[in-house]
């Protein structure tokens, strides 16, 4: 409850009071009400053979259960959806956990072929889902986030107990600013020390120093490595009729290089570095994204050159950014972006945009990524950056980084590791 009441705090200062009674609504319709579905009382026969359809399917190997609150139609598509879209197309069964606050989904909807989205909430739904389930003669396992605060350890042995494998994505440093709340919620805290103390649970991590820890813990076995990584194709083509609004093309008449940053505006956001930039008179600095904390407004007011637009969707925001001269992430260097692989690079080199970023360890391995290891060394790398603009041999190289990065390799990595278990 303590950390419910935090999570509230946090929705509060982020979205205001308006935003924060929207939320509270879907929330309180999502979490409790929905949880009763006439269509599924008065007629369990149609959904039981739905699902015993969906998971008799011949074309699928295996099945897996994403359990983890994220929701799928959300504008911040990151690492679950790709994970699971690239799943789906490797004959993985995967049957998506939604929030009905932003997917709309009460039961079971098709949203390709193998991947369904589905209402775990919905009580008498998952009842047929679990019955259905134990029919089927094939390797199944539950797949969560370390962030994932919902599911407890408990339910976590139930599904073991069910002949389940355990999928646990140790994808960031533990850590309540990641949680959105004041303390660790209790839950993580659990299936992070059950994933430790148990060599049977998939780990996977993305990041070398979540590696080490893992192998400091319980060492190598059953331990798979996949970082984030870019859908390339959807990099590769643009609306050429994308109607931006005058706040940008103002931005963009003003005629200064664009420095762009997208993605969350939180604590680990080195705002004194923006300024930097902004006071040199080079460069125009935009920020697209969500303040995920107030560390926004407590950092940054009106300064000259710095533009906030706020968040822009997953499907238009490459339209921006592909009229940006140089893309970044300006983050402080702590546990938390030392343990982090930042989703954005990859997609900023498939935009084939010069890439500087502050000196984050899984930055350091690729070479296309310019390393500003100070403020001034920053600084100057935006303007090496700049030069390399038009550079035919660098926009090779961060094509080719962004091609060997697909989150196909990704999801490819995560399916090879468990069906090693499964021979």
């Amino acid at each position: 409850m303590k950390e419910k009441f935090s999570k509230l705090i946090n929705v509060y200062k982020k979205y205001g009071f308006l935003g924060f009674i929207k939320k509270l609504y879907a929330y309180i319709v999502a979490n409790y009400l929905n949880k009763i579905s006439f269509a599924v009382f008065f007629n369990p026969k149609k959904y039981r053979k739905q699902l015993a359809e969906i998971l008799n399917s011949p074309d699928i190997e295996r099945i897996v259960l994403w359990r983890s609150s994220f929701g799928y139609n959300v504008p911040l598509f990151q690492r679950p959806q790709h994970i699971a879209n690239n799943l789906a197309k490797n004959k993985c069964l995967v049957l998506y956990e939604v929030t009905t606050m932003t997917d709309k989904v009460k039961t079971v909807k098709k949203f390709s072929d193998n991947l369904f989205l589905i209402n775990y909430n919905n009580i008498l739904l998952n009842r047929i889902l679990e019955s259905e389930l134990k029919k089927i003669d094939k390797p199944k396992y539950i797949q969560l986030y370390s962030t994932d605060w919902k599911l407890s350890v408990e339910n976590i042995k139930n599904y073991i107990a069910s002949g389940f494998g355990f999928i646990y994505e140790y994808i960031d440093d533990i850590s309540p600013e990641l949680a959105g709340t004041k303390e660790i919620p209790q839950n993580i805290v659990d299936k992070y020390e059950y994933a430790m103390a148990n060599t049977d649970v998939f780990v996977v991590v993305t990041a070398d120093l979540l590696k080490q820890d893992v192998i400091s813990h319980r060492g190598e076995k059953n331990l798979i490595f996949s970082s984030n990584g870019v859908d390339y194709s959807f990099f590769q083509s643009f609306d050429e009729n994308f109607e931006f609004e005058k706040e940008f093309t103002d931005i963009l008449n003003i005629g200064k290089p664009i420095v762009c940053y997208y993605g969350a505006l939180a604590k680990w956001f080195d705002y004194d570095l923006i300024k930097k930039i902004a006071e040199t008179d080079k460069y125009s600095v935009v920020l697209f994204g969500i303040k995920y904390d107030e560390s926004f407004d407590e950092n940054l007011k009106d300064e000259k050159n710095i533009y906030f637009l706020g968040p822009r969707d997953y499907k238009i925001l490459k339209n921006y950014a592909k009229k940006c001269d140089i893309l970044t992430i300006p983050f402080k260097i702590n546990s938390i972006t030392r343990a982090t692989s930042p989703v954005k690079v990859f997609e900023y080199m498939a935009l084939n945009k010069p890439i500087v970023t502050t000196d984050m360890n899984e930055c350091r391995k690729y070479k296309s990524i310019l390393i500003g290891e100070t403020h001034e060394d920053f600084i100057e790398k935006l303007d090496k950056a700049l030069a390399l603009k038009e550079d035919t041999d660098y926009i090779e190289l961060l094509d080719r980084e962004a091609k060997e990065n697909d989150w196909s390799m990704k999801a490819k990595a995560i399916i090879d590791g468990v069906s090693a278990f499964e021979k």
